[in-house]
């Protein structure tokens, strides 16, 4: 149970006690996956590759951890691009035209 009487993700209110609701009250109800889900269009709780449910394993809120993170996390990306292909030798396709 929450704080204001509710189960989490409980349907069984009924549409009275919807309509006495504020909108504010409405508002505050939401999870913060269902904002993100709403706003971005973003489930975060339903895994894109299987449709499993996704468990939270951690919130890093420290700005030197999340830095360092990133900055991995970059040179992760970086190390697997793939590198440009050489210039051609061949000529120009025009020149067959």
């Amino acid at each position: 149970m929450t704080s204001d009487k509710r189960e989490k993700g409980s349907e069984s209110t009924t549409s009275n006690e919807c309509e006495d609701r504020t909108l504010d009250e409405r508002r505050a109800s939401m999870t913060w996956a269902q904002r993100l889900k709403r706003v971005f269009g973003t489930d975060i709780e339903t895994c894109p590759a299987c449709g499993g449910a996704v468990k939270i394993i951690a919130c890093i809120e420290d700005l030197v951890v999340i830095k360092r993170l990133l900055d991995h996390l970059n040179q992760k990306a970086d190390a697997n691009e793939p590198r440009p292909l050489p210039e051609s030798w061949a000529p120009p396709t025009s020149q067959f035209t």
